[in-house]
């Protein structure tokens, strides 16, 4: 029992017999040059023979070293980065990064709520800055994430963090970017073998009932939020302040065509700002979404089509359709371990026509616009954060991407991880054999 007891509480303190999570960085001293790179800035343009400086956290310069006098003196550290490329921190939107730790474990997991309206539940308090899944991200050059609750119809507040902090207040780059709502799936109609289907069995029945209560609670809420000071405060209520003023965004997670277009009609309704969080089906409303300009975070690329009838090339398909219609877009993974593979679904989306450098702001200047952060990452802008890595090679393909160095806020990150310690740990076991 005490073995037990002794092995569970170094669990919970997330040690390993063979290291730790790398101590955050300290803040940036003296300038930086990165030179001879190729620029991806993040915003649809590219520099081939680029000149990136920063000095106290933020970007100093961004040209082209072609035609750009450089005086390396006045820089304290210089990347000869010659045959590389430059890459602002790519984010990870609709992520569990810091509110899970082993999807199998249940007592490692903190990013649900019992009950169905929890609007006033904040990711944020519940981050990990020291979780183990966090250094395996950043070592694709994921630098940021939003952190999303999930369960139930109102799942909650998500945050925006930097992913090399001491604690959740440091990693906050913005506390309460938005609500997530889980729109009910519809269901067609199935026709029983013998006699009608009984009432309490009509899906259609059972989508109607779920769309009422979310429209009876966004009612209620929006009345209660009418008063500037009611007499009995009710914290749910309370939660729903940002969005329904129109300074929070109200992300909706929903796939089918039909429910996408029922949920922005009601969010339109609410006068709310809809975000389109899965939107499997969002390449068939393209029209649709074009005329009430909802932006769409495309999840999940990397998986089978929706339909039988549907080519199996479809999710890979979807990113260019969105693009190629005007619709702004962003790519994104799920859960936690799987964001090391972020990069990699949008390279995959750059197979099937996405032009590059559109791949490259799909997740990272868009999504920084969509979090409402984008003055301060997403882009490799004179005045911005320092947030940006430098890769060997194609940062979008599995085969060359290997980040050389990253930069958090100017401060240079440990690129070690759990994985790294894991090979070397192996390898030399191995090679005394």
């Amino acid at each position: 029992m005490r073995n037990l007891i002794f092995t569970t509480l170094l669990f919970s303190l997330g040690y390993t017999a063979f290291g730790q999570p790398p101590t955050p960085a300290p803040p940036q001293r003296g300038s930086v040059l990165i030179l001879g790179a190729t620029a991806h800035l993040g915003n649809g343009q590219a520099i081939a023979n680029s000149a990136i400086a920063f000095e106290d956290g933020r970007i100093t310069l961004v040209a082209d070293a072609t035609t750009t006098r450089i005086d390396p003196s006045k820089y304290r550290r210089i990347f000869d980065a010659k045959g590389k490329h430059v890459y602002p921190g790519f984010i990870a939107m609709n992520s569990r990064l810091g509110l899970v730790e082993v999807d199998a474990v249940r007592a490692t997991q903190d990013f649900s709520e019992i009950g169905e309206y929890n609007p006033n539940a904040r990711s944020i308090i519940a981050y990990n800055t020291d979780s183990d899944i966090t250094p395996t991200v950043r070592s694709n050059g994921v630098l940021a994430a939003q952190v999303v609750p999930t369960g139930g119809v109102l799942s909650g507040t998500s945050s925006v963090v930097q992913l090399d902090a001491w604690n959740w207040e440091d990693a906050a780059l913005r506390m309460e970017d938005g609500l997530h709502l889980n729109w009910p799936a519809p269901r067609a109609r199935r026709t029983p073998a013998f006699g009608p289907m009984p009432a309490e069995e009509q899906p259609e029945d059972a989508y109607d009932k779920r769309v009422k209560e979310i429209r009876e609670f966004f009612q209620e809420a929006k009345a209660y939020c009418q008063n500037p000071s009611p007499e009995v405060r009710n914290p749910r209520f309370e939660a729903m302040r940002g969005v329904l003023e129109g300074k929070q965004n109200l992300y909706i997670h929903t796939n089918h065509a039909r429910s996408m277009q029922e949920a922005i009609l009601f969010a339109e309704q609410m006068k709310v700002r809809p975000v389109l969080v899965g939107a499997a089906d969002s390449w068939l409303i393209t029209d649709f979404l074009r005329e009430h300009q909802v932006t769409v975070v495309l999840t999940q690329t990397h998986r089978l089509p929706s339909r039988q009838d549907e080519d199996i090339d479809q999710p890979y398909k979807t990113p260019a359709l969105l693009h190629a219609a005007g619709i702004p877009f962003a790519v994104a993974s799920e859960g936690a371990w799987q964001q090391r593979n972020l990069p990699f679904e949008a390279g995959q989306a750059v197979g099937y026509g996405l032009p590059y450098e559109a791949a490259i702001q799909a997740i990272t200047l868009t999504p920084a616009v969509i979090l409402g952060v984008a003055g301060r990452i997403g882009s490799l802008e004179v005045g911005k954060d320092a947030t940006l890595f430098i890769s060997e090679g194609d940062a979008l393909d599995m085969r060359t991407h290997q980040v050389t160095a990253a930069f958090i806020q100017g401060r240079e990150i440990n690129l070690d991880n759990k994985h790294k310690q894991l090979y070397r740990r192996f390898e030399e076991r191995y090679r005394q054999r």
